[in-house]
This record gives structure tokens, C-alpha cells and sequence, in this order.
């Protein structure tokens, strides 16, 4: 039987809704985002693109399939995107109190309890996506438990990788292409579509200063917040992009390429967090379904004529981005690793590699 004790969730507009809790029995405050998909959840609160939000999802049924096990290969955990719950709560329509799955080791309840995260049900999430979609995709919010109160929470106005980023160096693998990744809240499927292509992968700290490490190729990673609190690592990209060697942007990465090489970046007026976000290649003119989960967006007006749009969204034609002309730089807005969502564009991947294997030639 579903928990019937109360909580209510509160916007910054004062709006209020009354909600059964599940999860954690703690109060918690912060962004208030939603999400379109149908699946992957567990991937969607375990990315560090997620720190500081409260996650809504609009599909209505959630924790049908539970919680896959921890399991780990190479020190990655098979079917998390880093090694805790991110989100800083959960609202949903109807919570599956019945989970079945094979591989279920917990139920969605138990998971948020164990992690300190509150979740909310019971709640029209459609009418909420409605009401953020008219404030920018978002608004402050926060979850109370009763007779509870917290501060509204905004983080947007501090560096979450100082709290998603390892802290020091970590090498994965040895393969034959050695590919440096800046970590600003890296998703592990990055890391596995690498290591499935013959790489050793050199995981630094988003602050970490690369620019006299070794490498064949850079990742910058998707991560949390306003790309413009970047200042240090957006310099080290600019001291990078003087060697020449390959770079490939992901999500945050693509907006501080973006910004690296002269660009600048807004925040969305309806942010993209869903698994079918249509995007078309302005090179090849094929289209593709992808995985977005941004609320900043790269406005590639004033990068230099050199640089050129690489792909666009299909439903606002945002910037989904960027390529240079004859430098082996280029960065996508979407994810490409997917994890959960649409594997379309992995091949992305493959185009990093190949531009490193000629660059050695």
C-alpha cells in the first residue's frame, strides 16, 4: 500500500500542492526541473548534470522496474552514471509500490531513503511541466516535510563541480589512444563508450591544470550549472585549443568550447530534458532523436568565421553544436553517450577517435 503521509512541495511563486511522501523523511530545496522520458530513471537521478534539482518527471508512472543492483566493472558501476543519487528530490505522479525487475536490488522508495532524498507523489506532474515551461523550465522549489521549512535554493548561483568532480587524477584502461577527460560532473557511460574504443582514459578535476599533460585527444564533460562560473577551466581549453590536439565538447563541454573560443551562452527559455529532442547535422543533413538534459544553451552568433554550426535543435533551432572548420575541434549540446535515452549519435565517438588517428599519421 502507498505511504499517505503528507508533504507539501512550494515554488517560489508561493504556489503550494499537497503531496504523499515517499523516500527520505527530510526536507529538501532547490531548482525545480522536469523531465519528458518514459524510462531511465535511475540513469536521470544518478547524473551530476542533475545536482541541485528537484527532478519531475511528466511520464505518470515511476519505480515500475526498481533499482538495479551496484554492480561495478573497471571501477564504473554498470547501470548508475556516477556513485549516488544527484537530485536533490523527486516528484512524480503515481509511485509503483510493487517493483519487478531481474535485476532489482531495491525499490525506488528505499534507494531515496538510503541516499537522504525525499520524493513527492500524487501530484498532477503534466500541470507542473506546464507551469515551469511558462517560468523558463524552471523555478526555485522545495520539498517539506511537516511542521519543516528551508530557505529557497538556487544552484545556479554557485561551482556544483566542486561537489559532482573527483578530486584527483584517476586512469582508466590501456588502450592504444590516450584520451584526457576534465570531469565537471562526468556521466560513466562517457567513460565506457571510450573504453569500448581501444582508449586509456586520464580523469582529471574540473579545475585541474592540463594544459602540460600528454594526451591524444581532450573530452570535456557535461556537467552542472551556469557554464560562466567556469573561468579557470574555460582558460586551460583556450591554452589547449593552441596545440591542435583533437577536443570534443559534451553538453557543459560544448558551451565552454563555445565560450573558449569566443562565443557566449543564455539560459533556455524552455530548457531540454527529454529523450526526443530532434536535432539535425548541418554537414551531412540527416537528422537525429536525441537525449538533452540542459537548461544553458551555446549562442554560437559571435564565434569567429572559422567555427560553424555543427548541428541545431528541430524545435527552437537552438545551437546543438559546434565544429571548426579544418581544426580537430568539435562539440555536441546532447548527449551522445545517451545512458538513458537514444544511442543515434554515438558515433560521434568514432569521429573523435578517427580525427586522433590522424592527427598521429
Amino acid at each position: 500500500m502507498e505511504n499517505k503521509r503528507k508533504a507539501i512541495l512550494m515554488l517560489e511563486d508561493g504556489t503550494r500542492y499537497e503531496a504523499y511522501h515517499f523516500g527520505a523523511p527530510v526536507s529538501s530545496s532547490g531548482e525545480v526541473v522536469f523531465n519528458t522520458a518514459m524510462t531511465g530513471y535511475t540513469e536521470s537521478m544518478t547524473d551530476p548534470s542533475y545536482r541541485g534539482q528537484i527532478l519531475t518527471y511528466t511520464y505518470p508512472i515511476i519505480g515500475n522496474y526498481g533499482i538495479p543492483s551496484f554492480s561495478c566493472s573497471e571501477s564504473i558501476s554498470e547501470f548508475y552514471e556516477s556513485d549516488r543519487i544527484q537530485v536533490s528530490g523527486l516528484i512524480i505522479s503515481y509511485y509503483s509500490n510493487r517493483p519487478y525487475h531481474w535485476n532489482m536490488s531495491l525499490s525506488l522508495s528505499d534507494w531515496l531513503s538510503k541516499n537522504g532524498v525525499p520524493g513527492l507523489s500524487g501530484i498532477d506532474t503534466r500541470f507542473i511541466a506546464k507551469k515551469l515551461r511558462k517560468k523558463g523550465g524552471s523555478m526555485l522549489g522545495k520539498i517539506l516535510m511537516e511542521n519543516e521549512n528551508l530557505p529557497f535554493y538556487d544552484p545556479n548561483q554557485e561551482n556544483l563541480s566542486e561537489k559532482v568532480s573527483i578530486h584527483e587524477k584517476i586512469t582508466y584502461g590501456n588502450g592504444k589512444y590516450k584520451i584526457l577527460i576534465v570531469d565537471f560532473g562526468l556521466k560513466n557511460n562517457i567513460l565506457r563508450c571510450l573504453l569500448r574504443r581501444n582508449c586509456t582514459i586520464i580523469r582529471v578535476p574540473w579545475d585541474y591544470d592540463f594544459t602540460n599533460e600528454k594526451y591524444d585527444g581532450l573530452v570535456l564533460s557535461n556537467g552542472p550549472g551556469n557554464p560562466k562560473i567556469y573561468e579557470k577551466p574555460i582558460h586551460y581549453i583556450r591554452i589547449a585549443m593552441k596545440k591542435e590536439r583533437p577536443i570534443f565538447g559534451i553538453c557543459l563541454g560544448n558551451q565552454l568550447l563555445g565560450i573558449a573560443a569566443g562565443g557566449n551562452t543564455y539560459k533556455l527559455k524552455y530548457a531540454h530534458r527529454s529523450h526526443n529532442q530532434p536535432v539535425l547535422s548541418l554537414k551531412t543533413g540527416k537528422s537525429f532523436i536525441t537525449s538533452q538534459n540542459h537548461g544553458y544553451v551555446l549562442d554560437a552568433i559571435k564565434l569567429p568565421k572559422e567555427w560553424k554550426i555543427f548541428f541545431k535543435n528541430l524545435n527552437d533551432d537552438t545551437c546543438e553544436g559546434i565544429i571548426h572548420d579544418y581544426k580537430p575541434f568539435f562539440s555536441v549540446q546532447f548527449h551522445p553517450e545517451a545512458s538513458s535515452g537514444p544511442t543515434d549519435t554515438e558515433f560521434l565517438f568514432d569521429l573523435f577517435i578517427n580525427s586522433i588517428v590522424r592527427r598521429n599519421k
